[in-house]
C-alpha cells in the first residue's frame, strides 16, 4: 500500500470495472454516428498586401477517368502512372475552386462554380456576402466556371462589374450554347473585354493560355514583390496533366494548343518558383510545379502562403 492506501494494481482494477458499472447502470453510450466524407469550404492565405481565398464551390466523384485524361495513351500507361501516384484508375475526385482576391480596394472573384447556390454558400462561409463582390472575372466559358453567374434570372453578384477575355467571349458568342446564352449573354453589356496583358485591377494581369478553350486566360497576381498565378484550367489534374502534359484531355477544345500552353506555363512556374491556384487541383488548390523528367510534379503548398 502507498500512503494514500492505493496501489497501482487497485487503480487498474478500478478503471477496468468502470465500463461494466456503466452498463449495469444503464449509462452506456451508443457509438458516435458516421458523418461522411467532408472538407472545409474556404482557405485564406496572404500574398503581399493581398488576401487570397480559395473557396470549394463543389466536388464530385467521376468514374472511368481515362475517358477524360490520357485519351491518347494505352490503359497500361495510364494505370502505371496512376499506381505510381497511389491513385485509382476507376474513379477520380473533381474539385471546383473559385478564387477571391481582396486587394484592399476591391474584392475580386475568379469564376463562379457550377451553380449560384454552391458558390454563394462557400463565399458566405469565407465571411463575405455576394453583394460585396466588386469584380467577377471569368477565365473561360465552360459551364463549371459560369454556372454561378445567375441565380435564376437575376445576377448572383448584383454590385459587380464583369471581366473576361475578348477572344473567349467572341468565340462562345458565335456558338449556340445554352450555358453562354443563359448565364453570360444577359451580362454582356456590363462586361469589360481584355486581351493578353490586360489589367483587371492594380496587381492583376491577364495572361493568354489558349487551347483549353479558344480564349482561355490565366491571371497573375502581384503584390509587394510576390506572385501567384490564378491558373484556371490550363491543367486539370495534378498527376495526369502535370506529370504528362502531352496527354490529351477530353475538355481541351484544341488539344495540340492546350498541350503547348500547358508546357509553357509549367516551364514558367517551375523556373520562377511561382505558386499557382488550379481550379481542379486537390483542395485547397494551391501548389508549385517542379520539373521531373519529361513532365512535372505537383507540390502542394504547406505554410508558405501563410507567412
Amino acid at each position: 500500500m502507498t500512503k494514500t492506501g492505493m496501489t497501482r494494481r487497485h487503480v487498474l482494477a478500478s478503471a477496468a470495472a468502470l465500463p461494466l458499472a456503466a452498463a449495469a447502470s444503464g449509462q452506456a453510450r451508443a457509438a458516435a454516428p458516421m458523418m461522411g466524407v467532408a472538407s472545409t469550404r474556404f482557405n485564406r492565405v496572404k500574398l503581399g498586401g493581398f488576401e487570397v481565398t480559395t473557396i470549394l464551390a463543389g466536388t464530385r466523384t467521376v468514374p472511368d477517368p481515362q475517358n477524360i485524361f490520357g485519351m491518347n495513351v494505352s490503359a497500361e500507361a495510364f494505370a502505371e502512372a496512376s499506381k505510381a501516384a497511389h491513385i485509382p484508375t476507376d474513379a477520380a475526385q473533381f474539385f471546383f475552386t473559385p478564387t477571391l482576391v481582396n486587394t484592399g480596394n476591391e474584392l475580386v472573384l475568379f469564376d463562379t462554380g457550377l451553380n449560384a447556390e454552391g458558390t454563394t454558400a462557400a463565399i458566405e462561409q469565407a465571411g463575405y456576402t455576394v453583394d460585396q463582390i466588386d469584380v467577377v472575372v471569368i477565365t473561360h466559358m465552360h459551364g463549371d466556371h459560369i454556372g454561378g453567374l445567375m441565380a435564376g434570372e437575376a445576377p448572383t453578384f448584383p454590385n459587380a462589374r464583369y471581366v473576361t477575355g475578348a477572344k473567349e467571349f467572341d468565340a462562345w458568342a458565335a456558338m449556340d450554347n445554352d450555358g453562354f446564352n443563359t448565364k453570360v449573354r444577359p451580362l454582356a453589356k456590363q462586361m469589360t473585354m481584355l486581351d493578353d496583358g490586360g489589367s483587371v485591377a492594380s496587381g492583376i494581369t491577364a495572361m493568354a493560355a489558349f487551347g483549353h478553350t479558344p480564349g482561355h486566360m490565366t491571371y497573375m497576381l502581384e503584390s509587394e514583390g510576390k506572385q501567384l498565378l490564378v491558373a484556371a484550367d490550363f491543367a486539370n489534374h495534378y498527376v495526369w496533366s502535370l506529370g504528362h502534359p502531352d496527354w490529351e484531355v477530353k475538355f481541351d477544345m484544341d488539344k495540340s494548343a492546350a498541350a503547348k500552353t500547358r508546357r509553357g506555363i509549367l516551364d514558367m512556374l517551375a523556373a520562377d518558383q511561382v505558386p499557382f491556384i488550379g481550379y481542379h487541383m486537390p483542395w485547397p488548390g494551391t501548389g508549385f510545379a517542379e520539373k521531373q523528367g519529361e513532365g512535372y510534379t505537383y507540390v502542394p503548398t504547406s505554410y508558405q502562403l501563410m507567412l
